[in-house]
């Protein structure tokens, strides 16, 4: 009987955290709690389980690049680079929003897609505004580029943390596996962008001397700060590749990264940390409490056994069908918790994969099929809510259906060419 009750559970949960009727920080308070008052988690094992409890190497690793990136965004470095793209286009709508998306899609692998959208989409409002042009297209393009160029590494995009930890997959593994199909794929979606949103596009020269006014340079106002901040980060970066040779967790070095950048940076620490995302690091917490009552329930090793017998010894079509299905399903829920739902049942049909190799790549599509997924529609990634929350509240309306429009042709040709790749390189 706790099998039914856990998923029942879970399921009115998800119900709610999907469909945004209510806030999913509450939600998933509620089911955690529910989940422990029932007996459905295994205790204040929860607290201290890997596989059926918090994962706290996710928590700390976005708990230290929140910080990191609270005291990079001090430096103005993302006001520089909006105002630098805008100067260098001439606003010339197609090559704006090209040097945005490039921006955008460049820096999501470093600092996570969701606090890159946070940094980049109001400079990106300011700009618009001064061409007089709407900046729905524009914050459109750069939230679908977070979210193909957060894939390319193991902190790019939350979903991929969550594989990596389960996984042990390491930041270089990202690197090698994910960074060459994203590559592609982004540079066929900046091609492709001239003809999804020809429409979109608007020139209005007179207004075009506005912009070229603008001083770049004065966006960086700490010079020094800038430079031992871009130092920090390139150092954790680098400790972040070397993972594989000093076997140092991603979540320790992102700890560490923080640290020093506080206190290289001189900077207020109880205003950083007065910055982070609390109610994402809490949502995060209660929904592994929540997977950890379908793991400890059985609820995951039943669906894990189905999978593994649906599939039998075909495993392009197991690839197959974590990668599409994942795109599908990951576009109509939060890939967030999906991808901590569905890991533990990869897990098991990595167990049954004939080599390491294989196993591996059944982890690779399911992470390709989840980050692209993100793209379909407008509540499908976290970076998608927050973008349009920005831009309702400066004056630039968002609808469901109008970034939903796009976000799926995107995340159907995506997925497309990341199926080739899967099959071309593993199978």
């Amino acid at each position: 009987m706790s099998g039914p009750l856990a998923l029942g559970i879970f399921l009115v949960a998800f119900f709610f955290i999907a469909t945004e009727k209510a806030d999913k920080v509450k939600v998933v308070l509620i089911a955690a709690g529910l989940m422990a008052v029932l007996g459905l988690v295994p205790g204040s094992e929860v607290f201290f389980s890997e596989h059926e409890g918090i994962d706290w190497n996710v928590i700390f690793l976005l708990f230290g690049m929140m910080v990191i990136v609270g005291v990079v965004r001090q430096t103005g470095v993302f006001d520089y680079l909006g105002i630098w793209a805008a100067k260098r286009s001439r606003g010339k709508p197609y090559r704006l929003m090209v040097l945005l998306m490039a921006i955008t899609a460049l820096a999501s692998p470093l600092l996570d897609n969701v606090t890159i959208i946070m940094l980049v989409v109001p400079v990106t409002v300011v700009v618009c505004n001064r061409l007089r042009i709407p900046a729905q297209p524009y914050i459109i393009a750069e939230v679908l580029a977070s979210n193909i160029g957060g894939a390319a590494t193991l902190i790019g995009d939350p979903p991929n943390i969550i594989i990596g930890s389960r996984a042990g997959l390491s930041f270089t593994d990202f690197l090698v596996h994910m960074a060459p199909p994203v590559v592609v794929i982004f540079v066929v979606f900046t091609l492709f962008t001239k003809i999804l949103f020809r429409k979109e596009f608007r020139y209005n020269p007179e207004h075009v001397a506005a912009v070229m006014a603008l001083q770049e340079r004065r966006a960086i106002t700490d010079p020094r700060l800038f430079v031992r901040c871009m130092l920090v980060l390139a150092g954790v970066v680098v400790a972040f590749g070397l993972h594989a040779v000093v076997h140092i967790e991603p979540s320790v070095v992102a700890l560490v990264g923080a640290g020093v950048m506080l206190v290289v940076s001189k900077v207020d620490a109880a205003e950083v940390l007065a910055g982070i995302e609390w109610p994402t690091l809490v949502f995060f917490m209660g929904l592994f409490v929540m997977v950890a009552g379908l793991v400890h329930t059985g609820v995951i090793a039943a669906i894990g056994d189905w999978a593994i017998a649906a599939v039998g010894d075909d495993f392009l079509a197991a690839a197959t069908a974590l990668l599409f299905g994942s795109s599908v399903l990951g576009a109509f829920f939060d890939n967030i918790p999906y991808v901590a739902t569905m890991a533990p049942v990869v897990e098991g049909l990595v167990a049954e994969a004939p080599d390491p190799a294989t196993g591996q790549a059944l982890w690779w599509a399911f992470a390709l099929g989840a980050d692209f997924g993100g793209n379909g529609t407008a509540v499908a990634a976290s970076a998608n809510v927050v973008a349009i929350g920005i831009a309702a509240r400066t004056g630039h309306r968002i609808s469901f259906w109008r970034f939903t429009k796009y976000g799926i042709v995107v995340t159907l040709l995506s997925t497309a060419l990341a199926w080739v790749y899967v099959w071309l390189r593993y199978f």
